[in-house]
């Protein structure tokens, strides 16, 4: 089963998703049978490399309105946020133009799997507070998930892979994608944001289902004390 992921990583709601899909295919037991493939979008390609705009700030000028009803906005995003182990502190969050992250994982696809790398940028931003539209910031997330610092270097220092990504977000207009978090699979089927978990979990048993897949064994207790091998037995 593959499933396609159109997502930025300054969108609260696509960590969420992101959450909620690994938590559905562990529930469903489809886990080593599904395929992710991280796709770019970016919310607002114009904000600027060296912003020091706030999220607060940022969303008190979009909608028109005061800094403490742009906080007010939040709390039941924090709160969602929550409910899939996420503690997103705004307070720390700066607007961040996420192009250099999204050429950085277009580049990391061909050096490999790029789900730690994911993982990492939204996590940094969200739960840390890091500048990740930061070329440094970047260069210490790459190297924490064991990239090469300096490859990853001569990458950002240009603008390769630039066309990857705006490939991927015309692509994505295409299919119908207007907002982010975005869930393709199998190119049959349509997640649109970060819908109530049973949407991800019935979707993947459907699509299961049509492919003729077979749930993994759901183990029960812990550990392999009383088994007896081959070799020997457990006691």
């Amino acid at each position: 089963m593959k499933i396609e992921i159109w997502s930025d990583y300054v969108c609260p709601f696509c960590y969420i998703g992101k959450k909620q899909l690994e938590q559905a295919i562990e529930d469903t037991g489809l886990g080593g049978q599904v395929e992710l493939v991280y796709k770019s979008y970016q919310l607002d390609p114009n904000t600027p490399v060296d912003s020091n705009i706030t999220v607060y700030e940022s969303l008190a000028k979009k909608y028109g309105m005061s800094l403490e009803k742009a906080k007010e906005m939040t709390l039941g995003v924090t709160a969602r946020a929550k409910e899939v182990g996420l503690n997103y502190d705004f307070s720390n969050l700066m607007e961040e133009n996420t192009l250099k992250a999204h050429r950085l994982v277009k580049w990391a696809e061909q050096q490999g799997d790029v789900t730690a790398l994911v993982e990492a940028l939204l996590h940094s931003h969200f739960i840390e507070g890091k500048r990740i539209g930061q070329e440094e910031v970047l260069l210490d997330i790459a190297e924490q998930v064991g990239l090469q610092r300096e490859q990853v270097a001569k990458i950002l220092a240009v603008d390769e892979f630039k066309n990857e990504v705006e490939a991927d977000i015309q692509e994505g207009l295409q299919l119908g994608v207007r907002g982010v978090p975005f869930f393709v699979l199998n190119r049959k089927y349509g997640i649109s944001g970060a819908q109530p978990q049973e949407v991800f979990e019935d979707t993947l048993c459907k699509v299961a289902e049509e492919e003729g897949l077979q749930p993994g064994l759901k183990m029960a207790g812990t550990g392999n004390a009383g088994v007896c091998t081959d070799d020997n037995c457990k006691l």
